[in-house]
């Protein structure tokens, strides 16, 4: 085993440096925390993980229940939009369905930060 002295100056110097990045590291960890609410998922990724038709969803937007959003022919809802629907009855689906579109979201965000990192 090996021993490595260091003036105390030096040392301390070091801790404070170790410091500063653990501080810097987890107000990057604050930013990139998601409010899942906030996620917007495509209309299949709602039909799929809930069990609905391809119609119900059509309807929910021509009816005007759920806010959506359009792009290039594609709808997105928001998560906390879903779960509007969910407490209110509007759709008839468990939670356990909602944990697991909820969950695949995370994942999918998560693997995006995860890839922007390595970078």
């Amino acid at each position: 085993m090996d021993v490595i002295t260091v003036e105390s100056k030096l040392f301390k110097e070091l801790i404070a440096k170790v410091n500063m990045i653990a501080r810097f590291v987890s107000s990057i960890e604050q930013k990139t925390q998601i409010n899942i609410d906030e996620e917007w998922v495509d209309g299949y990724e709602v039909r799929t993980y809930l069990n609905i038709s391809k119609r119900t969803l059509q309807r929910l937007r021509s009816e005007r229940l759920i806010t959506f959003s359009a792009q290039r022919g594609r709808y997105y809802y928001q998560i906390k939009e879903i779960k509007r629907l969910m407490q209110e009855r509007v759709i008839k689906c468990d939670k356990e369905q909602l944990s697991v579109l909820i969950t695949n979201r995370k994942r999918h965000v998560e693997k995006i930060f995860d890839s922007g990192a390595d970078e």
